[in-house]
């Protein structure tokens, strides 16, 4: 690829020449030509630029001075096309750098990458006069105004390094490992790149992460991912808002949950709040929970036994007088935009689990009750449910608790196949009544002390 940089101080460039770029001059895989503007002026002081119409502080370059560096530049010739599928005409790309112009996204690096010959215009003052872009886009050219920040720079010099630099890099044979371009941040992924690590293992009191050291390479994957999508929703939310929904996992659901976005299944996003019920919730965690109960009853359970269970044991009293206690019982609730659509009730204290639990070689008394973890149909398989579990697990371990139990009804296998994901196992089982029908759980537990 040819890059053609036209500049007042063709000078500014020369670091390009060094490293992997210049490695890349010297194979050919790259053409690197730097410009000087003054070379297209005339008159006695080869002045590019003039005062601006309409009056205004500064400078502005003139259009004549350019069209002839460009007109010049872009009539070069470039090496004939070859190979099997090869282009029949050249792509030229005309890219001025300019505060106001369209933000240089890797998205848009990727595809100046297919580019034959990329004329970097770098202005300085005020900038170049308007009509130079617009006479060149007219004439058919690709022009491309970019900008690399919300800044002002002193001219484009340093932009056009960049771009130069970004594409460069993305060129077949450029990359000694071309492994190292598909995990960088802003890479296909969308994500930030996950933290990296070297010698010394320990560094001010600073170890590496102990899962980086265990060999298990699925683990490692799993923990970078997770770390990409932490770093990426905080400090650069804008970016995990706008992911391809399509290419996330169900882990990657539940990541992207606990960090406060929600993806559903059509692919929208969504801030997402999970926090601790307040008093006044107890009216619209009971509507949900009446929507969202009947989803997980046996198909066996008559209508009448599920319509008692919901009046007597999920009524707006019942979860008033479970918030009121918040020392015993713990309820988080799910919110996106201002509505609550998932909730999970755990009982934190000292006698939290029900009488039929507490026996020898079942669980252990003083073990966490975790009761209730519910999500709208909508938003099932948006990690809502996984963000909901963790927060009632960690709080239950903050409480002192060695242990979390549930139960789960024995047919409801997508579930208990849910919380095994979350590390609970099957210890025992329990009959469990809704509305005066006996039903069978499966009893399962979380060791919190592993």
């Amino acid at each position: 690829m040819r890059f053609d940089l036209i500049s007042i101080f063709p000078d500014y460039f020369a670091p390009l020449r060094l490293s992997l770029m210049g490695k890349a001059e010297q194979t050919g895989l790259v053409d690197l030509h730097a410009h000087d503007l003054r070379d297209w002026a005339t008159g006695k002081h080869r002045s590019v630029d003039d005062t601006p119409y309409g009056g205004g502080a500064g400078m502005v370059m003139r259009a004549d001075v350019w069209a002839r560096a460009l007109d010049e530049v872009l009539s070069v010739p470039l090496p004939e096309p070859c190979g099997e599928g090869a282009p029949a005409s050249f792509r030229r790309v005309l890219a001025i750098p300019t505060p106001s112009g369209t933000p240089l996204t890797q998205a848009r690096v990727e595809d100046l990458a297919h580019a034959d010959q990329i004329i970097v215009a770098c202005g300085r003052y005020e900038g170049i006069d308007a009509r130079v872009a617009e006479h060149y886009r007219g004439a058919g050219v690709e022009v491309v105004e970019f900008s690399i920040g919300d800044y002002v720079l002193n001219g484009g010099e340093v932009a056009a390094m960049v771009l130069t630099e970004a594409v460069a890099r993305l060129l077949d044979g450029f990359m000694g490992n071309p492994d190292s371009l598909v995990e960088e941040s802003h890479s296909g992924a969308g994500l930030l790149e996950y933290p990296v690590y070297t010698k010394p293992r320990e560094f001010r009191a600073l170890e590496i992460p102990d899962v980086l050291l265990g060999g298990n390479h699925a683990a490692i994957e799993r923990w970078r991912r997770d770390r990409a999508i932490e770093k990426t929703t905080r400090v650069r939310p804008d970016l995990a808002l706008s992911l391809d929904a399509s290419s996330l996992t169900a882990e990657d659901r539940a990541a992207l949950a606990s960090c406060g976005v929600a993806y559903t299944r059509d692919g929208t996003a969504y801030r997402l709040q999970v926090r601790l019920a307040q008093p006044d919730d107890a009216a619209a965690v009971s509507e949900l929970a009446a929507r969202t109960f009947p989803d997980v009853c046996p198909s066996s359970l008559p209508a009448e036994a599920i319509e008692e269970h919901i009046a007597t044991q999920l009524s707006p009293t019942v979860f008033e007088a479970v918030l009121s206690s918040p020392e015993e019982h713990r309820l988080f609730v799910a919110e996106v935009e201002g509505a609550l659509v998932g909730y999970v009730l755990t009982h934190v204290g000292a006698h939290a689990l029900p009488g039929d639990l507490v026996r020898p070689g079942r669980v252990e008394e003083g073990s966490a009750y975790l009761s209730k973890c519910y999500v709208d149909e909508e938003w099932r398989g948006s990690g809502i449910a996984d963000a909901l579990i963790e927060r009632a697990v960690a709080d239950a371990g903050e409480a002192g608790h060695a242990a979390v139990v549930l139960g789960t009804n024995r047919s409801n296998k997508k579930a208990q196949n849910f919380y095994k994901r979350h590390g609970f196992r099957k210890r025992s089982s329990r009959t469990f009544e809704v509305g005066g029908v006996r039903n069978y759980d499966v009893v399962m537990v979380r060791d919190l002390t592993a």
